[in-house]
């Protein structure tokens, strides 16, 4: 029986440890450093995502057999290129080909010069320069902080007080350190994620997804990192997730082996359908958080399958998905994306699935301990019957210090 051991300790990595835990090739699962709620599944180690040789010598003492990268963090530092040194196997992108996320600017130059549809822009690196281009042209303008930001490093601003409110965190006071941003054409659309699997020029896709970023209902508020999800996109036909994998994920993993970096894990589409069809809004060189928890359960085949095909460089027998729907809920500290408090106590139904995203155990009991708590995630024919059971199944969970937002998948219903 394998060891593997999966890297992460948020949502995401509870989602691919439950998948991992129903393969029947795989024996022990170790997470580090893992959560509250991924002790149940996993052996939670206490290894910082980022501590690359501290990873690299609990999987070489452990004699594990197949390591997975969850966040982009782990990513960025080269976690894959160091376990591969060595020769160990590892489900993840290089750190040359996770600019795909890390670099807006590195992603905006691929798809120009390869042909791949996305908003027009330009970059920069001094404020001066950014708001007198910002105040030359229409409003809303879309800022992208050229680096990781954590899913909250892009402003769509309304007007030029809150350009220039964006332009001098980005650059001046440089609140996610020092780098360049990258000014967007405002496109309108619903917004979804196509994510797949990919091994070079092999690409396997996943349903398709639709999150939330807006912290409140009627999609108002700051952006998160997300407060729920649901597939089966009833605006997405056959045809065009047809073209978005041919014009877009399949020709971005082309176009990434013809620049010699080419992807080894998941590429995840930022998409928006437009008027003039569908258009990159970002690429994530990982799977999305909160989307795995809906699409991952959906997964008929056996995970272990396709985690070593791509770590191994080879071809996966075709991945078998459920024709389910499903929907996920994220229950969140009151006062996220901002300051919150942590250490409420929480109470949730053994039977039912929760992801864990920010949860500890303190004296025995389980608290909060992150922004993002919980999600809780429904299965059904219709998106109609698993939105009823996710909202039931949120009602059943006791906390004093909860939100969440009561119209995910209103884009569907």
């Amino acid at each position: 029986m394998k060891k593997v051991l999966v890297i992460g300790g948020g949502g995401r990595e509870h989602a691919i440890v439950d998948a991992l835990s129903r393969s029947n090739q795989v024996g022990k699962i170790y997470c580090a450093p893992g959560n509250a709620g991924i002790s149940a599944q996993a052996e939670c180690v206490a290894i910082k995502d980022t501590d690359v040789e501290g990873l690299l010598n609990f999987a070489m003492q452990n004699d594990i057999d197949l390591t997975v990268v969850g966040p982009e963090a782990a990513l960025s530092v080269g976690v894959v290129d160091r376990f591969r040194s060595e020769g160990l196997k590892i489900f993840g992108h290089t750190q040359a080909a996770t600019r795909i996320e890390s670099s807006k600017e590195f992603a905006k130059v691929i798809m120009e010069k390869y042909g791949i549809p996305t908003a027009s822009y330009r970059s920069f690196s001094d404020y001066g320069e950014a708001l007198e281009y910002v105040k030359g042209r229409p409003f809303p303008a879309v800022l992208k902080y050229d680096g990781l930001a954590a899913g909250k490093g892009v402003v769509i601003a309304a007007d030029e007080e809150e350009a220039d409110r964006a332009l001098k965190d980005m650059l001046v006071g440089e609140s996610f350190g020092k780098g360049k941003v990258v000014v967007e054409d405002y496109l309108e659309g619903p917004e979804f994620s196509f994510m797949c699997f990919v091994d070079g020029h092999r690409v396997y896709p996943m349903p398709l997804s639709q999150d939330h970023k807006r912290a409140f209902d009627g999609d108002n508020g700051p952006n998160t990192g997300g407060m729920g999800a649901y597939t089966g996109l009833p605006f997405i036909s056959d045809e065009e997730m047809d073209s978005a994998l041919k014009n877009v994920l399949q020709k971005t993993a082309d176009a990434m082996v013809e620049e010699g970096h080419p992807l080894s894990g998941v590429l995840y589409g930022g998409l928006m359908k437009t008027a003039r069809g569908i258009k990159v809004i970002e690429f994530n060189s990982r799977f999305g958080d909160p989307e795995t928890e809906v699409v991952l359960p959906l997964l008929d085949s056996d995970i272990y399958d396709i985690f070593e095909a791509v770590a191994e460089g080879r071809q996966a027998a075709p991945l078998k998905w459920s024709s389910d729907v499903t929907m996920g809920v994220v229950m969140a500290s009151k006062g996220y994306p901002g300051s919150y408090e942590k250490g409420f106590g929480i109470t949730v139904p053994s039977d039912a699935t929760v992801y864990h995203m920010g949860t500890a155990m303190r004296d025995g009991k389980l608290v909060t301990a992150g922004g993002r708590v919980l999600m809780c995630v429904a299965r059904a024919k219709n998106i109609q019957e698993a939105k009823e059971s996710a909202y039931k199944l949120v009602g059943a969970i006791s906390c004093d210090n909860l939100f969440f937002r009561s119209d995910i998948a209103h884009w569907a219903l």
